[in-house]
């Protein structure tokens, strides 16, 4: 059995599509979600979940990372999940979990990815460049924004007429089939 950590920092919905896809599986159990916002919806999904969830500020992250380690070490979690969190994660956890830490992005990386190209920002870049298709990424996480190695891509066709809004909308429908595929893949 894989213990797994869900970082996340908004509504929480691919995490909760992952403790509904995964509910019966004995080969995954999520121990912890880890949240950077007292007021993340996440927060209200993983209860609902009966899931352990700590908040952990910006500033903590990076003035105690070797002590979050510790704490994922002594929860004995194999695998991080990084589901909308918006921070960057410190290079000793990516030393301390190696190619242990997956990211999903809103693109199909090289494109649209690096600091800042989250959410409408990567929907509003894509629309506004004309592609013609989008996409999601499922990699590692390395020590460099959305270049870890590519574990899976999806996509899907831009229309003339989409927007942002009608991107998001497309792009979420790949999060929720693709995502926990992916992590089956891993585990």
């Amino acid at each position: 059995m894989k213990n797994v950590a869900i970082f996340a920092s908004g509504e929480g919905t691919n995490a909760e599509n992952l403790f509904n896809y995964f509910n019966n599986d004995k080969r995954v159990k999520f121990k912890l979600v880890i949240t950077n916002s007292d007021t993340a919806g996440v927060i209200e999904r993983a209860e609902k979940y009966k899931k352990n969830v700590q908040i952990i500020s910006k500033t903590a992250l990076y003035e105690y990372t070797d002590k979050i380690i510790e704490f994922l070490k002594t929860e004995q979690i194999d695998i991080i999940v990084l589901a909308g969190f918006l921070l960057k994660i410190p290079e000793a956890f990516i030393k301390a979990f190696p190619n242990q830490i997956i990211n999903i992005h809103p693109s199909l990386l090289p494109k649209y990815g690096g600091k800042g190209m989250y959410g409408m920002h990567v929907h509003k870049a894509v629309i506004d460049n004309q592609e013609i298709e989008s996409g999601i990424t499922i990699h590692y996480v390395n020590e460099d924004y959305d270049k870890g190695e590519i574990i899976l891509q999806a996509k899907c066709e831009i229309d003339k007429d989409d927007t942002p809004e009608s991107l998001s909308a497309k792009i979420r429908k790949l999060e929720f089939e693709f995502f926990p595929k992916a992590i089956e893949k891993i585990i």
